[in-house]
Formats: C-alpha cells, sequence, structure tokens
C-alpha cells in the first residue's frame, strides 16, 4: 500500500506547465534536444517507412536525393518555424491555440488532435510487439490485414502498451531520458544490421554497392498492388511526414523547454540518422526479407529485423518503437488534459494509453503508415500557419493578436473558418484534380495563410 502511495504521489508531483510558460530554471539545452529527437525520429516508423519505399518502387537515385533535400527542408522548418515560437511564448500548443482560437475551438482541435496522435503512437506499439512475439512464434500481420488475426497478437500489443504508457506518464524529464540512452545503441544496429546483410544481396566491395542498390534493393519496380514513388513523392514525404510537428507545430510543447531557439536544428539528428540512414538501411533489410522469403506477404518488422542480425534487431524494433510511442503519448496527454486543467496529466496519459492500445491490435495502421502520415500533418498544418501569423503578423497590420483572449470569446470564427476552407481546398485538389495527398500541404498552408488574414481582418473589423 505504501508503494502505491509512492508511486501515486510521485506522479501528482510530475509539473508539466500545462497552463504557464516554462520557468528558467526548468530550461533545457542541446543535449536533452538531440537525445529526444534521435530517439524519436530513429524508431519503429523507420523499420516501416524504409521498407515501404521499396514496395512503392522508388529507385535508388531518387530515394537518395529526395531525402537529403526533404529532411534539409524539415530542419529548416523546425528551427525557424516552430522552435522561434516556442522560445518566443514557452507554452504549449494548445495553451496558446486557446488565447488565439477559444475553448471551443480548442476543444476541438485538441480531440481531433490527440486521436490522431494515438493512431500513431498505436502503430509504433505494433510495430514494437511483432519483434515481442517472435519467441512466441506468434503470426505476425500481413500486408493486406486490418484487423487482428489472433488472440497472441492482442495479449502482446498490450503487454507493449503497457510499458510504453507508464513511461510516459512521467512526463518529458523520463520521456528524454529514455530517449538518451537507447537513441545512440539503435542507430548503430539499424548501421550494423544493413551493413551485415549486404553480402547476402550481393555486395562484395565498395565499388559494388551502387549498382546493387539499383538493380536489387531500390528497383524502380513497384510490388504488385503498390503505387509508383518518384523523387518528388520521396522529397515532399520526407519534409512533411512531421508537418504536425514542425509546420503543425505541434511540437512548441517540447520546444518551450529549449534556452534558445537555435536548439530547433537539433532535430537534424533525428532526420537524418532517422529519416536518412535508417530509412535506407531498413529498406536493405526488407529487400533481402523479400528475396529470401520469395516474395511473403508477411509485412513484420520484428521478423525481418531478427531474420538479418538475430536477437539485437528484434531487440532494437522494440525498443524503436517505444521511442516514438512515449513522446507521441506525452503529447496526445497534453491535449487532453489541456481541455479540463484539473485533470492529472498522468491520469489522462493513462486513458489515452489504453485508448492507444486498442487502436494498436489493429494491423491497418502499420500497413497504410504512409497515407497516415501525410494526412495527419495536413489535418494539423491550418492551425500551424494560423499560430504563425497571429505570432508574427497581426500586429504589424493591425489586427489583434490572441483574439480569443482579448476579446472573451471561446470561438475565433476565422481560426475555424481557416481550418475548414484550407481542408475543403486541400480535398477538392486531391478529388477533382487528382493530386496524391502527399504534395498536399504546401500550397494548403498558403491558402490557411491567405484565409486567416482576410477573415481575420473581416471579423475584427466587425
Amino acid at each position: 500500500m505504501e508503494n502505491r502511495k509512492s508511486l501515486v504521489a510521485r506522479l501528482n508531483a510530475v509539473n508539466e506547465y500545462e497552463q504557464q510558460a516554462i520557468p528558467n530554471n526548468k530550461l533545457k539545452g542541446w543535449r536533452s534536444f538531440l537525445g529526444t529527437y534521435a530517439g524519436e525520429h530513429t524508431a519503429g516508423t523507420e523499420f516501416v517507412i524504409g521498407p515501404l519505399f521499396v514496395a512503392h518502387g522508388a529507385s535508388a537515385i531518387d530515394l537518395v536525393t529526395g531525402l537529403i533535400l526533404g529532411n534539409i527542408l524539415a530542419v529548416l522548418s523546425w528551427a525557424f518555424l516552430t522552435a522561434k515560437i516556442a522560445v518566443k511564448t514557452r507554452v504549449t500548443l494548445y495553451f496558446l491555440l486557446e488565447k488565439i482560437a477559444g475553448k471551443k475551438f480548442t476543444l476541438i482541435y485538441n480531440l481531433v488532435n490527440a486521436g490522431l496522435f494515438c493512431f500513431l503512437a498505436g502503430s509504433m506499439i505494433a510495430v514494437a510487439a511483432t519483434a515481442v512475439g517472435i519467441p512466441f512464434d506468434m503470426t505476425m500481420p500481413q500486408l493486406t490485414d486490418i484487423y487482428p488475426n489472433n488472440v497472441g497478437w492482442v495479449t502482446t500489443v498490450f503487454a507493449v502498451g503497457a510499458v510504453t504508457t507508464v513511461i510516459a506518464m512521467f512526463g518529458f524529464d523520463q520521456v528524454s531520458k529514455f530517449a538518451m540512452v537507447a537513441a545512440p545503441w539503435m542507430i548503430m544496429v539499424f548501421i550494423a544490421a544493413a551493413l551485415a546483410v549486404l553480402p547476402r544481396l550481393g555486395v562484395t566491395e565498395v565499388g559494388s554497392f551502387w549498382s546493387v542498390a539499383e538493380s536489387t534493393i531500390w528497383t524502380g519496380t513497384p510490388l504488385e498492388g503498390q503505387s509508383k514513388f518518384g523523387f518528388w513523392h520521396i522529397l515532399f514525404f520526407a519534409w512533411f511526414c512531421n508537418m504536425a510537428m514542425h509546420i503543425g507545430m505541434a511540437d512548441l510543447s517540447l520546444l518551450r523547454y529549449a534556452k534558445k531557439w537555435q536548439v530547433g536544428f537539433s532535430s537534424a539528428t533525428g532526420v537524418f540518422l532517422g529519416h536518412f540512414i535508417a530509412w535506407i538501411a531498413s529498406g536493405i533489410l526488407y529487400s533481402l526479407f523479400l528475396i529470401e522469403s520469395e516474395g511473403s506477404l508477411t509485412f513484420a518488422p520484428g521478423p525481418i529485423a531478427y531474420s538479418a542480425v538475430g536477437v539485437a534487431g528484434a531487440i532494437c524494433v522494440v525498443i524503436a518503437g517505444w521511442t516514438t510511442a512515449n513522446p507521441t503519448l506525452y503529447r496526445a496527454g497534453l491535449a487532453i488534459q489541456s481541455i479540463n486543467p484539473k485533470w492529472k496529466t498522468w491520469k489522462v496519459t493513462l486513458f489515452v494509453g489504453l485508448f492507444t492500445t486498442i487502436a494498436a491490435c489493429f494491423p491497418a495502421l502499420v500497413m497504410m503508415l504512409l497515407e497516415f502520415v501525410a494526412l495527419y500533418g495536413l489535418i494539423l498544418m491550418p492551425v500551424g500557419a494560423v499560430i504563425f501569423i497571429d505570432v508574427y503578423l497581426l500586429e504589424k497590420i493591425g489586427l489583434q493578436s490572441n483574439y480569443a483572449e482579448a476579446r472573451g470569446t471561446s470561438l475565433n470564427w476565422s481560426v475555424a473558418l481557416t481550418w475548414l476552407i484550407t481542408l475543403a481546398f486541400c480535398l477538392l485538389l486531391n478529388l477533382v484534380m487528382g493530386i496524391e495527398i502527399f504534395f498536399l500541404g504546401l500550397p494548403g498552408w498558403f491558402v490557411a495563410v491567405l484565409v486567416y488574414v482576410v477573415t481575420a481582418k473581416i471579423i475584427q473589423k466587425k
């Protein structure tokens, strides 16, 4: 009983400053963020996205050039958009949005945001579960699976989800510490695994790698039933796969702890270790798996890594799933907690973790990850544009920033209209002009900026 009281006391003592600016003595330097970003982005998604590029028939040259340019654009977005605003305001995305848009809009947004975060975290719990289930000879998900196909899968997912949720319940400090310990080891396993299997793919010397990459790994030919990916798909996916975090401003909740805005460049450890090296490494592993399994439909990162490098590969998949799911659950908890500041964040995170774990039981979350990540960023992007304009432009053109707080209104219609019109515009581009979801974020952002400025001017004049 005493241990239980002690645990609850420790959880109640966790203060994430959900409704106030971060005090100066709690600010963190480069080290915390280098570890957090490296851990979060060298993670479970990498064991899915790298193989999916292979499945979609990306060529070697398109993959490498697209990833380099797209990742550079992502780092610049984190630094110059998100980090600058985070250091300027020192509050969470949800608290800042409440000042701008009002409580009613923020309630709807937070529910949508938390739901999307839960699905992303759920896909990473599922990834980790594919490795945990190996010793039990668990039946693995197939590329075509939507629903859970056996009791062992559900049981394993719930075990992994429980551990992930407990870590997230202890707040940012524990999430950061976990990532700092795990990240260096994970990237070494990714690199070692890829190097270890290259001879099995026919790479006998350094000079032969590129020819094997073009002919055997990234052949430019998609698997049956998969669409074709080219250079622009790769570039925009690398830039926008984390659109919700940088352009969408979700990482205000993490970067508000930064001592200076330049810490935003620490995202480079994540994208170039995770979204470059790890995507390439996992693509190599999947290519070997396809060859040795004679085109098996099984799509389970755990067995793929295990078949390449044994137990170390399986353990890496488990840890990688956790390092993405932990900060994602943390963000989801903050989103729900901001609805009612009296709720304890750890209790909210516990509830969110249960919902996430249930979602993780559905393999479709993993099989459709590319499309889901693109959709998730697109849905949250208009609010990021609103925050950018509200912080930097509105007062310069004679309009009121933080309009809902200043006017005491619970709904700022200019924000609501911006969100709805922007998403309707993107849907129109997709349905009428056939523009794929990966390319909608950029034109959508400029539409959101224009709509917000125009509607704010009209509504505030009234």
